[in-house]
């Protein structure tokens, strides 16, 4: 990280954007009490919608459907802790918080050392243009997709396209990328390949014991569903974290954490039922300020600081056009979507020959 240029003032009211990650340290402290019923406030339910799957599947398959949205939001909610865990913010202690996290990474399918590295790369890098693809969204910037062939034009569209960025990707991550940590092996360590391959033959004793239960039919209609609409969730909220028109892209000369985390991360303001199945996630300006703040305590910075609440704010209506944008143009400072690059070039194009 490089200090030599300045950050963007904070907003009104606001201590200097600098000195925030060390204001915001207060909110780090978890509370054993509140982790554990957020714990069971998750994972009861998901058993209990998991069983009663089991039972209406056997009346009506639809209303075996109709109770899998609810409990694959229970998943992303476990996911959340998980998440959690990884920054050391649930638990005081560390091992508590690596060996829950271990624990529910089997339910989750997310092997939790290896995510768990994957993603301090994520925070570590998170906006800077000279370290890009780490743990995040592959984002070109509009001169590095004009270089392109148009062979690799077409798989960058096809990466950028809904139907693979929020479907066939998410189900190819968590099924297959998750169960071997490719990328990891040099300097990493035994410790995420242990992590992954411990996580495998976790996953496959509960899906075993499950389908010698109920039957490998039965328990793919059950879980399939909430996996899928699960891993479409989980994709679409990382999505939207970062891939908002006015987040922040710099080059390393630029880059600071603190003014990348406030300006290049979003405040997805979701509707209160939404807000508490993805774990206040949605405040992840501020997580990504203090990612050590458990995320029951999120919404007490947000009282304390109200400034923040409009910073980098999101409406579930706005996030939507989110999907349009595709390339970080360093021109306008914006990310823009492939239709405002066609437009620009051709009014272009139509002023030279003018």
């Amino acid at each position: 990280m490089t200090q030599s240029s300045p950050s963007s003032p904070a907003p009104v009211g606001l201590p200097d954007i600098q000195r925030l990650p060390g204001i915001l340290a207060r909110y780090r402290d978890p509370n054993l009490a509140s982790s554990l019923t957020e714990i069971a406030v998750t994972v009861a339910p998901l058993f209990g919608l998991w069983a009663a799957m089991w039972g209406l599947l056997h009346v009506s398959y639809w209303l075996c459907l109709a109770l899998a949205l609810p409990a694959a939001g229970f998943l992303v909610r476990l996911f959340m802790i998980q998440h959690d865990c990884g920054h050391g913010a649930f638990f005081r202690t560390r091992a508590i918080n690596d060996w829950v996290g271990r624990a529910f990474g089997v339910l989750t399918m997310t092997p939790y050392d290896y995510w768990k590295r994957m993603h301090a790369g994520h925070h570590a890098s998170s906006g800077n243009l000279d370290h890009r693809g780490i743990g995040d969204i592959d984002t070109l910037t509009v001169r590095e997709y004009l270089a392109l062939g148009w062979g690799s034009r077409l798989r960058y569209r096809l990466y950028r396209h809904p139907i693979v960025m929020f479907g066939l990707g998410p189900t190819y991550m968590f099924l297959l990328q998750h169960r071997a940590p490719v990328g990891l092996m040099r300097g990493a360590g035994w410790t995420p390949w242990a992590s992954t391959m411990s996580t495998n033959v976790g996953i496959a004793a509960i899906a075993g014991s499950l389908m010698w239960l109920i039957g490998p039919l039965h328990f793919l209609m059950i879980h399939g569903p909430i996996f899928l609409l699960a891993a479409s969730m989980g994709v679409w909220l990382f999505y939207v974290q970062h891939q908002f028109e006015d987040t922040r892209w710099t080059r390393e000369g630029n880059w600071t954490l603190p003014d990348a985390a406030l300006h290049g991360s979003s405040h997805y303001d979701l509707p209160v039922v939404l807000r508490w199945f993805s774990a206040n996630i949605g405040v992840h300006h501020v997580h990504h300020l203090a990612s050590r703040v458990p995320f029951y305590r999120l919404r007490e910075v947000l009282r304390d600081y109200p400034e923040l609440r409009s910073v980098g704010r999101l409406t579930l209506g706005q996030s939507l056009r989110c999907v349009n944008y595709t390339l970080w143009d360093e021109e306008s400072q914006q990310l823009i979507s492939f239709r405002r690059l066609r437009l620009r070039q051709k009014l272009r194009r139509g002023a030279a020959r003018a």
